[in-house]
């Protein structure tokens, strides 16, 4: 029973020139300390400046990029894998310079990879990963010698720099894809949570707004009472053939109309409805838009309404329900049974459906923000949208925020059906709502 709630896409990934700036100048720092600590401090040979040099280059590269663009400009993908690959370029120049693969520093190499990885597009991290495993590859068979005691060389067997090209193969395919992973799964639920936010606001307000009609009904009372009792009066010194004996008996029967109105207001106002609500009334309130759909749903409540709950009006509880009821509704073949128990501890709430119940492959990660079980039919064009999981999501982190916990499973067969449980504690299902900023 999967969600139909529509969802934004995902926003385009970029990285801000500061980041790339401040990056490559930390790394131009600690290659000039490593030339210079290598060549005076160890008193080991070799082509300083050449290496300098190529420092130099990114150096420059840097200054132009802080002439030429607001460092707080954000990069299209391409431009900052372009960047990326400059340097990754550059440090295969050193690495060339200074022993290929032989020098500990090659495994700088994960660095760009995994740092495009964790804000570019996947497609230009693999260019990026392959690029950097082709230079990998390069240094394996031609490089200069490592800077060593010429006395006593150091020689590594080749077997040994397989080794050390293949550690450095795995190191940017699995800790580059582990990084996009969880990247990937930091900016779902930070966009899923965002709209969590925006629609609990919205049912917030349209809460709020009871408050504000009960308060426009107490306070249009009073001069409209005035104006029925001026109509009216009218209405008696003035014979009913004059000519303008109609519209008085017509403003004293409109006044009467608005009186009746801001009457039936203000009761909804001042009862259950707009402030505490029976649990059966809140339920009958999440059922009814959906009974018109050509599916039969059945309520089922205990027969002892003694000791029924009541709760707040609470916007997320009414969301939160009516987004699992629409569901089940959607996906339902002929029937949805809303059954609750209730006692002084805790209240369950059961919404089952008839329909083809929860894939097996994702039953275990329902809830979780753009994981979607359905299906694109037969005859579906590209154009049909097949939800994008967020309905769910939404609707668990909101009933969870009311103190509910969900459960989801599937009917025991040979029934068919998905089950969804939801318990709150009964205290917390008759705490006073209180809104931010209130």
């Amino acid at each position: 029973m999967p969600t139909s709630n529509p969802a934004s896409t995902h926003p385009r990934r970029n990285v801000r020139l500061d980041t790339l700036v401040r990056w490559r100048w930390l790394a131009i720092i600690g290659q000039t300390t490593a030339v210079l600590v290598v060549e005076y401090g160890l008193d080991f040979e070799l082509p300083t400046y050449a290496c300098l040099a190529v420092i130099a280059l990114s150096a420059w590269l840097n200054i132009a990029l802080r002439l030429r663009f607001h460092l707080t400009q954000r990069l299209e993908p391409d431009r900052a894998a372009w960047l990326l690959a400059f340097d990754i370029a550059e440090l295969a120049v050193l690495l060339f310079l200074t022993g290929g693969l032989q020098n500990p520093f090659a495994f700088l190499f994960l660095g760009p990879v995994l740092l495009s990885s964790t804000a570019l597009p996947p497609r230009f991290t693999l260019m990026l990963g392959g690029f950097a495993v082709a230079c990998a590859t390069v240094l394996v068979f031609a490089h200069y010698p490592l800077p060593w005691d010429s006395d006593d060389p150091l020689q590594l067997p080749p077997i040994y720099m397989m080794g050390v090209w293949l550690s450095i193969l795995l190191a940017i395919g699995f800790i580059g894809v582990y990084a996009w992973q969880i990247t990937e799964e930091s900016r779902q639920l930070s966009d899923a949570l965002a709209a969590t936010e925006l629609v609990l606001a919205h049912e917030q307000h349209l809460s709020q707004l009871d408050g504000l009609a009960a308060a426009a009904a107490h306070e249009l009372g009073t001069p409209l009472s005035t104006i029925s009792v001026i109509a009216k009066e009218l209405e008696n010194a003035i014979p009913a053939d004059a000519p303008h004996g109609d519209d008085v008996r017509l403003l004293r029967e409109q006044a009467a109309r608005c009186r009746d109105i801001l009457a039936k207001i203000t009761e909804l106002s001042s009862g259950e409805p707009f402030d505490r609500t029976p649990l059966t009334a809140l339920i009958e309130e999440v059922v009814a838009p959906h009974r018109n759909f050509g599916i039969a749903i059945e309520v089922a409540m205990p027969g002892d309404r003694d000791a029924e709950p009541l709760g707040a009006r609470n916007p997320a509880i009414l969301y939160g329900l009516g987004n699992i009821v629409e569901n089940a509704v959607d996906f339902a073949h002929e029937r949805v049974d809303v059954a609750a128990q209730w006692n002084d501890e805790a209240i369950d709430l059961t919404i089952t459906d008839d329909g083809p119940g929860f894939a097996p492959e994702v039953l275990d990660r329902i809830g979780e923000p753009y994981v979607t079980t359905r299906r694109r039919t037969p005859n579906a064009t590209d154009e049909e949208p097949t939800g994008l999981g967020l309905g769910f999501f939404i609707a668990k982190t909101l009933l969870e925020r009311s103190g509910a916990t969900l459960s989801f499973a599937n009917r025991a067969l040979p029934a068919r059906g998905a089950v969804i449980k939801l318990r709150w504690r009964r205290a917390d299902f008759e705490r006073p709502l209180t809104f931010a900023g209130t």
